[in-house]
Parts: structure tokens; sequence; C-alpha cells
């Protein structure tokens, strides 16, 4: 099964850098996400079936609000998630990005299963670790980066044990 995954990821990957992927992606894919997400309890979703897949709840950076956003993530080998700003290679971060910079305390959902976190910034001496990483994953996937014109910003996601204030969905 990885060889197959891995030969769908390898053919997939150069689509998503098109011009019309950029394009197309960030209109359809969020409405189909929150879709399959409904009719499966949260355990299923589209981009998870190529890559590992998260749900980022976080709180407004300037709202105050809760916040989601469905994500690919890359383990890093030490139970921490790794999430990569890259918003289909647009000049502007995305939003999630400056709601972890304000409140570092978030939740994530995997298969259904809900944990919180804490957000920290990849600092400049271990970006290319971190890359090689997710593009080990995702073959290309800095592209994005260079295509941007944009330092992408990378967060590592440490599970955190639950507490009330950590449990909040707008944590």
């Amino acid at each position: 099964m990885p060889t197959v995954v891995h030969l769908v990821r390898s053919v997939v990957s150069p689509l998503t850098r098109t011009r019309l992927f950029r394009w197309a992606a960030p209109r359809l894919l969020p409405p189909v996400e929150r879709l399959l997400a409904w009719l499966s309890g949260g355990r299923v979703q589209l981009s998870g079936l190529l890559v590992p897949s998260l749900v980022l709840h976080t709180t407004g950076a300037r709202s105050g609000e809760p916040r989601e956003s469905a994500l690919m993530y890359t383990p890093d080998g030490h139970g921490r998630a790794i999430v990569a700003g890259t918003s289909f290679a647009r000049d502007r971060h995305p939003a999630w990005t400056y709601n972890l910079i304000a409140h570092p305390d978030a939740a994530i959902t995997v298969r259904g299963r809900r944990m919180p976190v804490r957000a920290i910034r990849v600092d400049e001496a271990d970006r290319d670790a971190v890359w090689s990483l997710i593009e080990a994953q995702w073959p290309g996937y800095r592209a994005y980066e260079r295509e941007s014109g944009r330092v992408v910003r990378l967060f590592r996601l440490q599970p955190v044990p639950a507490t009330t204030e950590a449990s909040d969905p707008r944590s």
C-alpha cells in the first residue's frame, strides 16, 4: 500500500503546482472538505486520501472567534505535526498562520480525534530539515514557497495535556 500511495503522490504532486490547481483548489476544496467532514463525523478528509491531514482549530487573531482549517501535515517522528502556510502559492500568508501567532494554543482533529496542541514556529536554522521532511511526503511542495515570493510560515504542533483552557474550541 505505501508504494501505491507514493506512486499516486508522485503523479498528482506536479498537478498541484499548476496555475489551474492554485486557482481552483482554494475555491473548491474547502466546501468539499466541510461536506465530507460533516458526512463522516470528522473522520474522513478528501486531502487525507493522499496525505496525512488534520483540521486545525484556532482562535481568530483579530476576531477572537473559533476558526477551522483543513490542512496537510507531516509527522516529524517525535509525536508532533508540521504544517506549512503555503496557501496554494498565494502572495499572502493564510489567516490560520496569523491566528497561531496570536494564539499558539490551539487544537487539531485527526481522523475524528480532537487534541489540544501548542504551535511553535520553526526557526530559520531548522527550515531546510523541516522542508526535507515535508517533501519526502509530498515531492516538490516547497515550490509553493518559491512561487509565492514569500517565506512560508512553518509550525510544529506539539500535543499538550488537555486542560479546560486548552480544550476550549477557541484555543
